[in-house]
Protein backbone atom coordinates (compact mmCIF):
# COMPACT_ATOMS: atom_id res chain seq x y z
CA UNK A 1 0.00 0.00 0.00
CA UNK A 2 3.00 2.33 0.34
CA UNK A 3 2.88 3.04 -3.37
CA UNK A 4 -0.51 4.74 -2.85
CA UNK A 5 0.89 7.33 -0.41
CA UNK A 6 2.19 9.72 -3.13
CA UNK A 7 -1.14 9.33 -4.95
CA UNK A 8 -3.06 10.18 -1.77
CA UNK A 9 -0.85 13.20 -1.15
CA UNK A 10 -1.49 14.33 -4.72
CA UNK A 11 -5.25 14.28 -4.07
CA UNK A 12 -4.78 16.05 -0.73
CA UNK A 13 -2.72 18.69 -2.53
CA UNK A 14 -5.45 19.14 -5.15
CA UNK A 15 -8.37 19.40 -2.71
CA UNK A 16 -6.60 21.64 -0.19
CA UNK A 17 -5.29 23.90 -2.98
CA UNK A 18 -8.85 24.20 -4.34
CA UNK A 19 -10.14 25.06 -0.85
CA UNK A 20 -7.33 27.57 -0.37
CA UNK A 21 -8.21 29.38 -3.60
CA UNK A 22 -11.92 29.49 -2.73
CA UNK A 23 -11.40 30.82 0.79
CA UNK A 24 -8.72 33.24 -0.45
CA UNK A 25 -11.14 34.69 -2.97
CA UNK A 26 -13.75 35.11 -0.22
CA UNK A 27 -11.31 36.78 2.17
CA UNK A 28 -9.59 39.11 -0.27
CA UNK A 29 -12.89 39.90 -1.98
CA UNK A 30 -14.41 40.93 1.35
CA UNK A 31 -11.28 42.93 2.19
CA UNK A 32 -11.37 44.78 -1.13
CA UNK A 33 -15.11 45.45 -0.73
CA UNK A 34 -14.89 46.93 2.76
CA UNK A 35 -11.87 49.08 1.92
CA UNK A 36 -13.80 50.34 -1.13
CA UNK A 37 -16.83 50.92 1.11
CA UNK A 38 -14.83 52.91 3.67
CA UNK A 39 -13.31 55.03 0.92
CA UNK A 40 -16.59 55.55 -0.93
CA UNK A 41 -19.09 56.41 1.78
CA UNK A 42 -20.04 60.07 2.10
CA UNK A 43 -20.95 61.86 5.36
CA UNK A 44 -24.62 62.74 5.86
CA UNK A 45 -25.78 66.34 5.88
CA UNK A 46 -25.15 68.10 9.21
CA UNK A 47 -28.23 67.98 11.40
CA UNK A 48 -29.89 65.25 9.33
CA UNK A 49 -31.54 62.23 10.92
CA UNK A 50 -28.61 60.05 9.93
CA UNK A 51 -26.14 62.43 11.54
CA UNK A 52 -28.21 62.49 14.73
CA UNK A 53 -28.15 58.68 14.79
CA UNK A 54 -24.35 58.69 14.72
CA UNK A 55 -23.93 57.64 11.09
CA UNK A 56 -20.54 58.80 9.82
CA UNK A 57 -21.16 57.88 6.20
CA UNK A 58 -23.43 56.10 3.76
CA UNK A 59 -23.79 55.29 0.09
CA UNK A 60 -26.36 53.94 -2.32
CA UNK A 61 -25.53 51.10 -4.68
CA UNK A 62 -27.34 48.88 -7.16
CA UNK A 63 -26.43 45.24 -7.70
CA UNK A 64 -28.21 42.07 -8.73
CA UNK A 65 -31.45 43.88 -9.47
CA UNK A 66 -31.72 45.55 -6.06
CA UNK A 67 -30.74 48.76 -4.27
CA UNK A 68 -28.45 48.75 -1.23
CA UNK A 69 -27.88 51.46 1.35
CA UNK A 70 -24.86 50.61 3.58
CA UNK A 71 -24.29 52.91 6.54
CA UNK A 72 -21.29 53.18 8.85
CA UNK A 73 -21.55 54.41 12.42
CA UNK A 74 -18.77 56.51 13.86
CA UNK A 75 -18.67 54.36 17.00
CA UNK A 76 -21.83 52.20 17.31
CA UNK A 77 -25.61 52.38 16.81
CA UNK A 78 -27.88 53.25 19.72
CA UNK A 79 -28.98 49.64 20.10
CA UNK A 80 -27.22 46.37 19.37
CA UNK A 81 -28.93 44.64 16.43
CA UNK A 82 -30.38 41.16 16.95
CA UNK A 83 -28.36 39.77 14.05
CA UNK A 84 -24.76 40.84 13.57
CA UNK A 85 -22.62 39.33 10.81
CA UNK A 86 -18.93 38.77 11.52
CA UNK A 87 -16.27 38.53 8.84
CA UNK A 88 -13.59 36.24 10.21
CA UNK A 89 -13.92 32.70 8.92
CA UNK A 90 -12.80 33.72 5.44
CA UNK A 91 -9.46 34.76 6.93
CA UNK A 92 -9.12 31.79 9.26
CA UNK A 93 -10.04 29.27 6.56
CA UNK A 94 -7.60 30.80 4.08
CA UNK A 95 -4.72 30.63 6.54
CA UNK A 96 -5.53 27.14 7.80
CA UNK A 97 -5.88 25.75 4.27
CA UNK A 98 -2.68 27.57 3.28
CA UNK A 99 -0.72 26.02 6.16
CA UNK A 100 -2.18 22.61 5.30
CA UNK A 101 -1.11 23.08 1.67
CA UNK A 102 2.35 24.23 2.77
CA UNK A 103 2.67 21.09 4.89
CA UNK A 104 1.49 18.73 2.14
CA UNK A 105 3.39 20.27 -0.76
CA UNK A 106 6.59 21.38 1.01
CA UNK A 107 7.07 19.97 4.50
CA UNK A 108 6.18 16.35 3.61
CA UNK A 109 8.72 16.50 0.78
CA UNK A 110 11.16 19.08 2.09
CA UNK A 111 14.26 17.49 0.56
CA UNK A 112 12.84 17.97 -2.93
CA UNK A 113 10.82 21.14 -2.46
CA UNK A 114 12.78 23.19 0.09
CA UNK A 115 16.43 22.13 0.07
CA UNK A 116 18.80 23.26 -2.66
CA UNK A 117 22.32 22.02 -1.92
CA UNK A 118 23.74 24.74 -4.18
CA UNK A 119 22.17 27.33 -1.84
CA UNK A 120 22.69 25.71 1.56
CA UNK A 121 23.55 22.16 2.59
CA UNK A 122 20.84 21.71 5.26
CA UNK A 123 18.61 18.84 6.31
CA UNK A 124 14.87 18.60 5.67
CA UNK A 125 14.18 19.20 9.36
CA UNK A 126 16.32 22.33 9.37
CA UNK A 127 14.53 23.63 6.27
CA UNK A 128 11.12 23.11 7.87
CA UNK A 129 12.38 24.77 11.06
CA UNK A 130 13.52 27.83 9.11
CA UNK A 131 10.13 28.03 7.41
CA UNK A 132 8.06 27.80 10.60
CA UNK A 133 10.44 30.05 12.53
CA UNK A 134 10.08 32.74 9.87
CA UNK A 135 6.31 32.84 10.42
CA UNK A 136 6.55 33.03 14.22
CA UNK A 137 9.34 35.63 14.35
CA UNK A 138 7.83 37.65 11.50
CA UNK A 139 4.44 38.05 13.17
CA UNK A 140 6.02 38.87 16.54
CA UNK A 141 8.26 41.61 15.12
CA UNK A 142 5.42 43.11 13.06
CA UNK A 143 3.01 43.17 16.01
CA UNK A 144 5.58 44.80 18.29
CA UNK A 145 6.25 47.48 15.66
CA UNK A 146 2.51 48.19 15.38
CA UNK A 147 2.33 48.73 19.13
CA UNK A 148 5.46 50.89 19.19
CA UNK A 149 5.55 54.67 18.57
CA UNK A 150 6.49 53.89 14.95
CA UNK A 151 3.00 52.43 14.46
CA UNK A 152 1.54 55.95 14.67
CA UNK A 153 3.46 57.08 11.58
CA UNK A 154 1.85 55.13 8.75
CA UNK A 155 4.28 56.03 5.96
CA UNK A 156 7.48 55.28 7.87
CA UNK A 157 5.89 52.23 9.43
CA UNK A 158 5.07 50.92 5.95
CA UNK A 159 8.63 51.56 4.75
CA UNK A 160 10.13 49.74 7.74
CA UNK A 161 7.80 46.73 7.42
CA UNK A 162 8.48 46.52 3.68
CA UNK A 163 12.23 46.57 4.32
CA UNK A 164 11.88 43.84 6.96
CA UNK A 165 9.91 41.63 4.55
CA UNK A 166 12.57 42.18 1.89
CA UNK A 167 15.24 41.30 4.47
CA UNK A 168 13.31 38.08 5.21
CA UNK A 169 13.23 37.33 1.47
CA UNK A 170 17.00 37.91 1.26
CA UNK A 171 17.66 35.58 4.17
CA UNK A 172 15.31 32.85 2.94
CA UNK A 173 16.74 32.83 -0.59
CA UNK A 174 20.17 32.20 0.95
CA UNK A 175 18.95 29.21 2.97
CA UNK A 176 16.07 27.58 1.07
CA UNK A 177 15.41 26.86 -2.59
CA UNK A 178 14.10 29.89 -4.46
CA UNK A 179 10.62 28.41 -4.80
CA UNK A 180 10.38 27.59 -1.09
CA UNK A 181 11.80 30.99 -0.15
CA UNK A 182 9.14 32.82 -2.13
CA UNK A 183 6.28 30.72 -0.76
CA UNK A 184 7.46 31.34 2.80
CA UNK A 185 7.58 35.09 2.24
CA UNK A 186 3.95 34.73 1.11
CA UNK A 187 3.16 32.58 4.14
CA UNK A 188 4.76 35.22 6.36
CA UNK A 189 2.59 37.97 4.89
CA UNK A 190 -0.49 35.75 5.13
CA UNK A 191 0.31 34.99 8.78
CA UNK A 192 0.59 38.70 9.54
CA UNK A 193 -2.75 39.30 7.82
CA UNK A 194 -4.61 36.56 9.68
CA UNK A 195 -2.85 37.53 12.91
CA UNK A 196 -4.31 41.02 12.54
CA UNK A 197 -7.78 39.51 12.25
CA UNK A 198 -7.40 36.93 15.03
CA UNK A 199 -5.36 38.89 17.55
CA UNK A 200 -6.67 42.44 17.17
CA UNK A 201 -9.56 43.09 14.78
CA UNK A 202 -11.97 40.42 16.08
CA UNK A 203 -11.05 40.87 19.80
CA UNK A 204 -11.57 44.62 19.43
CA UNK A 205 -14.95 44.10 17.82
CA UNK A 206 -15.93 41.69 20.61
CA UNK A 207 -15.08 44.33 23.21
CA UNK A 208 -17.28 46.83 21.40
CA UNK A 209 -20.19 44.38 21.27
CA UNK A 210 -19.69 43.46 24.95
CA UNK A 211 -19.76 47.14 25.92
CA UNK A 212 -23.02 47.68 24.06
CA UNK A 213 -24.54 44.54 25.61
CA UNK A 214 -23.65 45.97 29.04
CA UNK A 215 -25.25 49.31 28.17
CA UNK A 216 -21.96 51.18 27.83
CA UNK A 217 -20.68 53.27 24.95
CA UNK A 218 -17.89 51.31 23.19
CA UNK A 219 -14.38 52.73 23.30
CA UNK A 220 -13.66 54.05 19.77
CA UNK A 221 -9.97 53.12 20.12
CA UNK A 222 -10.82 49.51 19.29
CA UNK A 223 -12.33 50.55 15.97
CA UNK A 224 -9.35 52.78 15.22
CA UNK A 225 -6.84 49.99 15.84
CA UNK A 226 -8.87 47.53 13.79
CA UNK A 227 -9.04 50.03 10.94
CA UNK A 228 -5.26 50.46 11.01
CA UNK A 229 -4.62 46.72 10.76
CA UNK A 230 -7.30 46.36 8.08
CA UNK A 231 -5.51 48.97 5.96
CA UNK A 232 -2.23 47.08 6.40
CA UNK A 233 -3.91 43.90 5.18
CA UNK A 234 -5.25 45.76 2.16
CA UNK A 235 -1.75 46.73 1.03
CA UNK A 236 -0.46 43.20 1.59
CA UNK A 237 -3.00 41.62 -0.78
CA UNK A 238 -1.39 42.17 -4.21
CA UNK A 239 2.10 41.04 -3.10
CA UNK A 240 0.71 37.88 -1.48
CA UNK A 241 -1.42 37.10 -4.54
CA UNK A 242 1.66 37.30 -6.75
CA UNK A 243 3.56 34.95 -4.46
CA UNK A 244 0.67 32.46 -4.59
CA UNK A 245 1.21 32.09 -8.35
CA UNK A 246 4.99 32.62 -8.42
CA UNK A 247 5.82 28.90 -8.34
CA UNK A 248 4.70 28.79 -12.00
CA UNK A 249 7.33 31.37 -12.99
CA UNK A 250 10.83 30.09 -12.31
CA UNK A 251 12.31 33.10 -14.11
CA UNK A 252 11.61 35.05 -10.90
CA UNK A 253 12.51 32.72 -8.03
CA UNK A 254 15.47 31.09 -9.81
CA UNK A 255 17.18 34.39 -10.59
CA UNK A 256 20.55 35.05 -9.00
CA UNK A 257 19.00 37.96 -7.09
CA UNK A 258 15.55 36.43 -6.55
CA UNK A 259 14.98 38.41 -3.35
CA UNK A 260 15.48 41.69 -5.21
CA UNK A 261 13.16 40.57 -8.02
CA UNK A 262 10.49 39.83 -5.41
CA UNK A 263 11.09 43.18 -3.69
CA UNK A 264 10.43 45.15 -6.88
CA UNK A 265 7.36 43.11 -7.78
CA UNK A 266 5.92 43.55 -4.28
CA UNK A 267 6.60 47.29 -4.43
CA UNK A 268 4.76 47.45 -7.77
CA UNK A 269 1.77 45.76 -6.14
CA UNK A 270 1.73 48.27 -3.29
CA UNK A 271 1.82 51.27 -5.66
CA UNK A 272 -0.97 49.83 -7.81
CA UNK A 273 -3.11 49.07 -4.75
CA UNK A 274 -2.54 52.62 -3.47
CA UNK A 275 -3.86 53.98 -6.76
CA UNK A 276 -7.14 52.13 -6.34
CA UNK A 277 -7.47 53.17 -2.70
CA UNK A 278 -7.10 56.83 -3.68
CA UNK A 279 -9.42 56.42 -6.67
CA UNK A 280 -12.19 55.14 -4.40
CA UNK A 281 -11.81 58.36 -2.43
CA UNK A 282 -12.26 60.40 -5.61
CA UNK A 283 -8.57 61.09 -6.26
CA UNK A 284 -7.08 59.82 -9.51
CA UNK A 285 -3.28 59.74 -9.20
CA UNK A 286 -1.90 58.10 -12.35
CA UNK A 287 1.67 58.40 -11.12
CA UNK A 288 1.19 55.43 -8.79
CA UNK A 289 0.16 52.83 -11.39
CA UNK A 290 2.80 54.35 -13.69
CA UNK A 291 5.45 53.66 -11.03
CA UNK A 292 4.09 50.14 -10.57
CA UNK A 293 4.16 49.37 -14.29
CA UNK A 294 7.65 50.89 -14.61
CA UNK A 295 8.91 48.63 -11.80
CA UNK A 296 7.44 45.54 -13.46
CA UNK A 297 8.86 46.53 -16.83
CA UNK A 298 12.26 47.12 -15.25
CA UNK A 299 12.20 43.66 -13.66
CA UNK A 300 11.16 42.06 -16.97
CA UNK A 301 14.09 43.69 -18.76
CA UNK A 302 16.60 42.98 -15.99
CA UNK A 303 15.91 39.24 -15.77
CA UNK A 304 15.46 38.61 -19.50
CA UNK A 305 17.54 35.66 -20.74
CA UNK A 306 20.55 36.37 -22.92
CA UNK A 307 20.27 35.80 -26.67
CA UNK A 308 21.41 32.25 -27.43
CA UNK A 309 24.58 31.85 -29.43
CA UNK A 310 24.02 30.08 -32.73
CA UNK A 311 25.55 26.62 -32.72
CA UNK A 312 26.44 24.70 -35.86
CA UNK A 313 24.59 21.42 -36.18
CA UNK A 314 27.91 19.61 -36.59
CA UNK A 315 29.12 20.95 -33.22
CA UNK A 316 25.96 20.04 -31.33
CA UNK A 317 25.79 16.83 -29.29
CA UNK A 318 23.77 13.99 -30.75
CA UNK A 319 20.37 12.98 -29.46
CA UNK A 320 21.72 9.83 -27.81
CA UNK A 321 23.98 11.97 -25.60
CA UNK A 322 21.09 14.29 -24.66
CA UNK A 323 18.80 11.37 -23.87
CA UNK A 324 21.45 9.92 -21.58
CA UNK A 325 21.54 13.22 -19.65
CA UNK A 326 17.75 13.40 -19.43
CA UNK A 327 17.50 9.78 -18.35
CA UNK A 328 20.02 10.38 -15.57
CA UNK A 329 18.84 13.80 -14.38
CA UNK A 330 15.16 14.20 -15.28
CA UNK A 331 13.47 10.83 -15.65
CA UNK A 332 13.10 10.14 -11.91
CA UNK A 333 10.29 12.73 -11.86
CA UNK A 334 9.29 13.17 -15.50
CA UNK A 335 8.23 9.61 -16.24
CA UNK A 336 4.97 7.75 -16.59
CA UNK A 337 5.91 6.04 -13.31
CA UNK A 338 8.15 8.44 -11.33
CA UNK A 339 10.70 6.92 -8.96
CA UNK A 340 11.32 10.16 -7.03
CA UNK A 341 9.60 9.96 -3.60
CA UNK A 342 6.62 12.27 -3.31
CA UNK A 343 5.60 12.15 -6.98
CA UNK A 344 2.65 10.02 -8.07
CA UNK A 345 2.71 11.28 -11.66
CA UNK A 346 4.96 13.31 -13.95
CA UNK A 347 4.79 17.01 -12.96
CA UNK A 348 2.34 18.87 -15.24
CA UNK A 349 1.96 15.62 -17.19
CA UNK A 350 5.35 16.14 -18.88
CA UNK A 351 7.15 12.82 -19.33
CA UNK A 352 10.44 12.00 -21.10
CA UNK A 353 10.16 8.22 -21.42
CA UNK A 354 10.43 8.22 -25.21
CA UNK A 355 12.39 10.07 -27.87
CA UNK A 356 9.15 11.50 -29.23
CA UNK A 357 8.25 12.99 -25.83
CA UNK A 358 11.69 14.55 -25.48
CA UNK A 359 11.50 16.16 -28.92
CA UNK A 360 7.95 17.34 -28.27
CA UNK A 361 9.04 19.06 -25.05
CA UNK A 362 12.43 20.32 -26.28
CA UNK A 363 11.50 23.98 -25.82
CA UNK A 364 10.25 23.35 -22.27
CA UNK A 365 13.42 21.45 -21.43
CA UNK A 366 15.56 24.30 -22.75
CA UNK A 367 13.60 26.91 -20.82
CA UNK A 368 13.54 25.04 -17.51
CA UNK A 369 17.05 23.56 -17.62
CA UNK A 370 19.04 26.28 -19.38
CA UNK A 371 17.26 29.63 -19.21
CA UNK A 372 15.73 29.54 -15.71
CA UNK A 373 17.74 26.60 -14.30
CA UNK A 374 14.56 25.68 -12.40
CA UNK A 375 14.96 22.00 -13.20
CA UNK A 376 15.88 19.49 -11.96
CA UNK A 377 13.89 20.52 -8.90
CA UNK A 378 16.37 21.83 -6.31
CA UNK A 379 18.91 20.06 -8.56
CA UNK A 380 18.21 16.85 -6.68
CA UNK A 381 19.89 14.79 -9.38
CA UNK A 382 23.01 16.99 -9.49
CA UNK A 383 22.88 18.11 -13.11
CA UNK A 384 26.19 19.76 -13.95
CA UNK A 385 26.78 23.03 -15.79
CA UNK A 386 28.44 21.06 -18.57
CA UNK A 387 25.28 18.99 -19.01
CA UNK A 388 23.16 22.12 -19.14
CA UNK A 389 25.54 23.52 -21.77
CA UNK A 390 25.15 20.36 -23.88
CA UNK A 391 21.36 20.62 -23.72
CA UNK A 392 21.62 24.28 -24.74
CA UNK A 393 23.85 23.45 -27.71
CA UNK A 394 21.51 20.63 -28.79
CA UNK A 395 18.43 22.84 -28.67
CA UNK A 396 20.05 25.88 -30.29
CA UNK A 397 21.21 23.69 -33.16
CA UNK A 398 17.67 22.55 -33.86
CA UNK A 399 16.99 19.88 -31.21
CA UNK A 400 17.47 17.05 -33.68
Amino acid sequence: MDYLIPYGLEWANLLVRWLHIITGIAWIGASFYFVWLDNSIRPPAPGSELAKKGVSGELWAVHGGGFYNPQKYLVAPAELPKELHWFKWEAYSTWLSGIALLTIAYYFNAQAMMVDKQVADISSLQAVGVGIGTLVVGWTVYDLLCRSPLGKHELWFGVVVFCLIVAAAYGLTHVLSGRAAYIHVGALIGTIMVGNVLMLIIPGQRKMVEAMSAGRMPDPVHGQKAKQRSVHNNYFTLPVLFIMISNHYAMTYRHEHAWLVLAFIMAAGVFIRHFFNLRHKGRVEWRYPAIGVALLAGVAVAIAPARPVAVAAAAAPGFAEIKAVIDARCLSCHAAQPTQPGFAAAPLGVAFDTAAEIHQNAEKIYKQVVQTRAMPLANLTNMTDAERARIAAWYEAGAK
